[in-house]
């Protein structure tokens, strides 16, 4: 029966924390649009990535110690 009197009120904190939480994702727009990353990473992109770059092998012949 102790241990309730510490349960009760720290399940209500963590449910109140949780609403705030979601109130302020409601709010601040983190759901506004939820299709717009989905389709997003579908779409192509306007330009090709850029080649990666490899630097120049030395010849062959030209190795000093």
């Amino acid at each position: 029966m102790d241990s309730l009197y510490l349960l009760i009120p720290t399940a209500l904190v963590f449910c109140a924390l949780a609403i705030k939480l979601l109130l302020w994702a409601i709010d601040s727009g983190q759901y506004e649009d939820l299709d717009k990353e989905a389709w997003r990473i579908l779409a192509e992109d306007e330009k090709p990535p850029a080649p990666p770059t490899v630097p120049p092998e030395a010849p062959a012949g030209d190795e000093r110690d």
